[in-house]
Parts: C-alpha cells; sequence; structure tokens
C-alpha cells in the first residue's frame, strides 16, 4: 500500500515544478513563442468574424438547416488548426520555434472533435465538464506534468478498512461516474422510446419494461461508479440488510406502494388512456408510476392517487374491457302526453348527437307512474368516456326540451291537491 507523501516529499515536488516553470516557460525562447501565439490567435479571431458575418448571409433552406449550426459550432476551432497548422509548416521549413503552436495545435483539435460530439448531443453541462477534463489532461500531458500531478493527488488520501481513498481515486471516479450517468441518460431515453413504438406491447407492459430498465441501468451505473472510487462493493451487503429491515418497519407505505405498482403494471388491470373513478375522483389515466397512478379530471386537476389504494380499494374502471358506456337520462312528462310520441322525440334527441352510438341503439323505457309525471328514461351509449359524461348529458336533455316546445309536450313540475274539511267535531277535555 502507498504510503501518503509527507511533506517533504511535497516540496520536492514543489521544487522540481517551479524548476520546470523556469526551464520551459520562463524563458526567451518561451516568450516569443507566447507573443506568436498571441498573434496566430487575434489572426484567427479576425478570420473567424469575417467568416461568422459572411454566413449570417447565406440563405437558411431546408437542406442548410442543420449544417449550418453546426458550422458555426465548429468554426472557431477549425480557423485556429488552419492557421496554427500554417505556422507550424513555415516553422518547420524556416527552422522557427513551434513548440508551443504544436500544443496549441494539438488542443484545437481536440476541441474540435469534442464540439462536434457535443453538437450531437442535447446535455451541454456534461458536454462542458467533459471538455474542460479532456483538455485539461491533454494540457498537462503535453507540458509533461500529468504524471506529477497525479502523484500529488494521490498522496492525499484516508484509508477505510482495507480501502484507500484518495484524492486522485475520487476525481477519477466522479469523472468515470458522470459519464457513465450522461451514457446511461442517453440508453434510457433510446429504450425508452423503442418501447413505447413497441406494437405487440400493452400500454401497462411498456410502462413496467421502461420502469425496470431504467433502473436496472442507473443500479449498475451506481455500483460501477462507487467500484471506480474504489469502495469494496461487498462493504454493501451488511448496509444492504440494514437497509432492508429499515425499509420494512419504516417504510412500509412506500414498499406498499412500490410492489402496488408492479401488481397494476403486470395484471393489465388500470392502464394509461383508462377512464376510472375512485371515491369521488372521476377521469382518465395519464400515467401510471411506482409509487401513484396520475389521473387528470375534468376541470384540469392533476391526482396522484397512491398504488396501495388503487390494490385494496373499488375502483370504476369504465374502460377495462371495452370503451362503450352506457348512460341513463330521467325524463318526466305529464299525464296527458301522448307517451309513443314522447318517446320517439326522446330517442331522436339522442341519435342526434353525434356521440351517441348507433350500435348498440338509444331506447326509451317507461319506469313507473310518479305523483306528478310519468317517468321515462333515456339509455344511450357512447363509446369515449374521456370526453365526459356530464356534457353530453346536458346537450341531450337540451335537445329534448327543444322537440317537446316544438311538439307542446308538456313537462310537468310536482303538483299536490289540499283537500279541507269543514264541520269538524269538537273534542271537549
Amino acid at each position: 500500500m502507498q504510503d501518503p507523501l509527507n511533506l517533504v516529499d511535497i516540496q520536492a515536488i514543489t521544487q522540481e515544478s517551479m524548476r520546470w516553470v523556469q526551464t520551459n516557460i520562463l524563458s526567451i525562447h518561451t516568450t516569443i513563442q507566447l507573443a506568436m501565439l498571441v498573434v496566430l490567435l487575434l489572426i484567427t479571431k479576425m478570420v473567424h468574424r469575417r467568416l461568422v458575418k459572411q454566413l449570417s448571409d447565406v440563405p437558411n433552406t431546408h437542406r442548410l438547416a442543420k449544417v449550418i449550426p453546426l458550422v458555426h459550432h465548429l468554426l472557431f476551432p477549425l480557423i485556429g488548426v488552419v492557421v496554427f497548422g500554417i505556422y507550424n509548416v513555415v516553422a518547420s521549413i524556416y527552422g522557427l520555434p513551434n513548440q508551443v503552436a504544436a500544443i496549441i495545435t494539438s488542443l484545437l483539435i481536440a476541441w474540435s472533435v469534442i464540439s462536434t460530439a457535443s453538437f450531437f448531443l442535447d446535455n451541454g453541462y456534461v458536454m462542458r465538464w467533459i471538455k474542460i477534463t479532456v483538455i485539461g489532461m491533454l494540457a498537462l500531458h503535453m507540458f509533461g506534468a500529468l504524471g506529477q500531478t497525479i502523484e500529488l493527488l494521490d498522496g492525499f488520501g484516508v484509508t477505510i478498512g482495507d480501502t484507500r481513498i484518495t484524492l486522485y481515486t475520487v476525481l477519477k471516479g466522479s469523472i468515470i461516474f458522470a459519464m457513465l450517468w450522461w451514457i446511461t441518460s442517453r440508453i434510457s431515453k433510446v429504450t425508452d422510446k423503442r418501447i413505447k413504438k413497441a406494437k405487440d406491447l400493452t400500454p401497462s407492459l411498456k410502462v413496467l419494461f421502461s420502469k425496470v430498465t431504467k433502473i436496472t441501468l442507473f443500479t449498475l451505473t451506481i455500483l460501477i461508479g462507487l467500484n471506480a472510487i474504489g469502495l469494496d462493493l461487498t462493504a454493501f451487503a451488511v448496509f444492504g440488510g440494514a437497509l432492508g429491515v429499515g425499509l420494512g418497519f419504516g417504510l412500509q407505505k412506500v414498499v406498499s406502494n412500490f410492489i402496488s405498482g408492479i401488481i397494476l403494471l403486470t395484471d393489465r388491470s388500470i392502464k394509461p388512456g383508462d377512464v376510472i373513478a375512485v371515491d369521488d375522483t372521476y377521469g382518465w389515466v395519464n400515467a401510471l408510476g411506482l409509487r401513484y397512478v396520475s389521473i387528470i379530471t375534468r376541470d384540469g386537476k392533476e391526482h396522484l392517487i397512491p398504488n396501495e389504494q388503487l390494490i385494496t380499494q373499488q375502483v370504476e374502471n369504465w374502460s377495462f374491457t371495452d370503451n362503450n358506456i352506457r348512460i341513463r337520462i330521467p325524463v318526466g312528462v305529464s299525464y296527458n302526453t301522448d307517451l309513443n310520441k314522447a318517446m320517439d322525440l326522446i330517442v331522436e334527441a339522442a341519435n342526434d348527437n353525434p356521440r351517441a352510438l348507433k350500435q348498440p341503439e338509444a331506447r326509451c323505457l317507461v319506469r313507473g307512474f310518479g305523483d306528478s309525471s310519468v317517468d321515462l328514461e333515456l339509455r344511450v351509449w357512447v363509446n369515449d368516456p374521456v370526453n365526459g359524461m356530464g356534457n353530453i348529458q346536458s346537450e341531450i336533455l337540451l335537445a329534448i326540451w327543444h322537440k317537446f316546445h316544438e311538439h307542446d309536450i308538456e313537462i310537468p313540475f310536482p303538483q299536490r291537491d289540499i283537500h279541507i274539511k269543514s264541520g269538524a267535531k269538537e273534542v271537549s277535555c
């Protein structure tokens, strides 16, 4: 096991670094190269500004819509590569110093490659840090300081059991973990899109496979990242057992909702797009999660119902087998009404509605003789409960109202007959 660097080692490394700086940087030879470097960068900037102005005048056609942004993205490093490349050729011919220019050319090439990759990737934050890390390591390597930097970082650390964690391993593991996390996110998105496009899978199985794939990928990423830092994964066995006990006692509801979510996804009793009613909540299923089900009501409110509630309580699924739903609309008419004519008008009003199905056909039944009216009931079928039920009832009732007025059919209101008897016997006390 390597011992941590002591104060003497640190002083020796510092003195060696300062000696290298004085020899390779703080010299007339290097100063001339740095001055030439400034001149070349100014030339690159002027050419870049001129070309950007000319590109802005190019008509942005459909074919150039994707090419022009890429050219803007790579223009500066590519111009720099050309300018510094020309200088390197001229310097090699006439024997001019070009060590710094060669280093800058290599950095610009690396910048171009990374910029090309970042253009096709939508995570600018990750690419920015990758760019900084790669260019920084390349610069240290070109100046010959990469090995000393790694040795210096590896000297600071702590020992946990049989594992030694240094600043170098933490930085290396963090970089690997960030790259793996980004790659996993991309793979997860691509896999999720492929699963959603699969025609042989039901909506519930699509959600289940998507969730399982995502959890598996990110779990592997975390384990690989911890291993890259240098942690012994076998040490997590005891921690995993303690965590399981904690989940059993302290997170019963969370685990219950998690297991209930898996059950809902596997038994396909509820799937995205279903119209369900839970207690007083009526709406369509927007999304299935491992902890809750998202239900959007006709009011535009999104209710997050815990999965456990959908497993243990009664749920009305209006589209479990099919989407056909029968609506019952009560209608009362006067006793003086021609019932056959009134029933025909009610059915006609229902059939005039575009949402009403012709098969099964609408029917009107006599349900009873009430105190003030003959009680009729319209039964009509729809196959789009997701569009709401109250609105179609309102439309049909309004159509019945108009048809009754056109044919002088009375819709009665409650009536009571009062009989007053006079000459009641007096009761003596």
